[in-house]
């Protein structure tokens, strides 16, 4: 191993590589504070390109290639860790050891930097979604959120009548999930063009159990553009988490703007499982914001829920309840603080923001539009 991060480093850490590499995450910077040129020539110009190539490269794989590669990050990351606690147990530790560990440390997380933002995080910065639907998202009142709720709770308990327990189960076969995944974006892209989903590249996280105790439910791997699912949450789920993947890989990174797109994705599709899975997601958002505000006006819409959709509620409380530990708070703050840093200051709460997008969807298309 030793002998192996010798090479790599060696190789790699040459002068004008940490040139290339500093230019870069300037470079990388500067286009940062200019959203309408990330806009139009990044998100919709360059990265469609990059994304199509990783998914065209490493799609038609069955497992997840980048969760191996964090695997191989991870078993770097101990090796170092448990070699210098030899060292210094040994006394072997001196100024030239520490002077080189730090330099391969700089380096390693400026080479990350460079590669994640230019092979996707540049997207934090885009206009987005609301730029390109015209929507006006603004903070929103008390009244509106009811208004909102009230819609959601509609469409949830008409889907809810609607649940087929046989198609819901379909989806043990996580290639039946994916592919009606990718066919409610083909849907999509009739009325919306920029949602344009080929090829897929959605698979099973590897880390699927271990993300029950971290509390992640899917995540995007930006160094091969595979949209990972964690398949052991409730199926009710499955399906919204998918087509929010989706939305990343096709470049919407902030996690509202992922949330509003899947939300159009699964609204495109004519399957109510998908539509039941994605009015549940957005129910939730809804009334846990309103129940923030009014928890007498949430207590009623929660009344007036249909069996299925409150049995369902029960069953996701539980799992969460089931998987609560003391390692997943550190967990979410360190998350959380990830998405503060990329341009979401509401952290974990921009998941909740998506309120935003569906308030000012309706105030421009009208009601029935959700």
């Amino acid at each position: 191993m030793q002998k192996f991060l010798t090479r790599l480093f060696g190789g790699t850490m040459r002068a004008w590589s940490w040139v290339l590499l500093v230019m870069a995450a300037i470079l990388i910077k500067f286009a940062s504070t200019q959203p309408v040129w990330v806009e139009e020539n990044y998100s919709n110009g360059l990265y469609p390109v990059i994304s199509k190539i990783q998914r065209s490269i490493f799609g038609w794989i069955p497992f997840s290639i980048g969760d191996l590669f964090y695997a191989f990050l991870i078993v770097i990351i101990i090796f170092k860790t448990v070699q210098f606690v030899r060292y210094l147990l040994k006394k072997k530790i001196n100024r030239q050891y520490l002077l080189n560990g730090l330099k391969q440390v700089i380096f390693f997380f400026l080479f990350v930097y460079v590669f994640f933002y230019a092979l996707w995080g540049l997207n934090y910065s885009r206009k987005g979604i609301s730029y390109q639907l015209t929507l006006d998202v603004k903070t929103y009142s008390i009244p509106e959120i009811d208004t909102l709720t009230d819609l959601l709770r509609e469409k949830l308990n008409f889907y809810a009548s609607t649940i087929d327990l046989k198609q819901r189960d379909s989806f043990n076969k996580k290639r039946t999930l994916f592919e009606k995944a990718t066919e409610a974006y083909l849907y999509a892209d009739d009325t919306y063009p920029f949602l344009t989903y080929d090829p897929q590249s959605l698979k099973p996280s590897i880390y699927s159990y271990l993300g029950n105790y971290f509390g992640f439910q899917g995540y995007y791997n930006p160094f091969s553009g595979e949209g990972q699912v964690n398949t052991t949450i409730p199926k009710f789920l499955e399906p919204f988490v998918s087509t929010h993947e989706v939305a990343h890989q096709l470049g919407y990174a902030k996690e509202n703007e992922a949330n509003f797109v899947a939300f159009l994705a699964c609204k495109s599709y004519p399957n109510n499982t998908y539509r039941y899975s994605m009015y549940f997601d957005m129910y939730l958002y809804a009334i846990t914001e309103l129940d923030k505000r009014d928890s007498v006006l949430a207590k009623a819409h929660r009344d007036n829920l249909h069996p299925q959709a409150k049995k369902d509620i029960d069953e996701y409380r539980n799992f969460l309840r089931k998987y609560r530990n003391q390692v997943e708070p550190v967990i979410s703050w360190i998350y959380d603080g990830y998405l503060q840093a990329n341009d979401q200051p509401e952290g974990k709460k921009t998941y909740n923001m998506v309120i935003a997008y569906l308030i000012a969807y309706y105030k421009k298309f009208g009601k029935e539009a959700i």
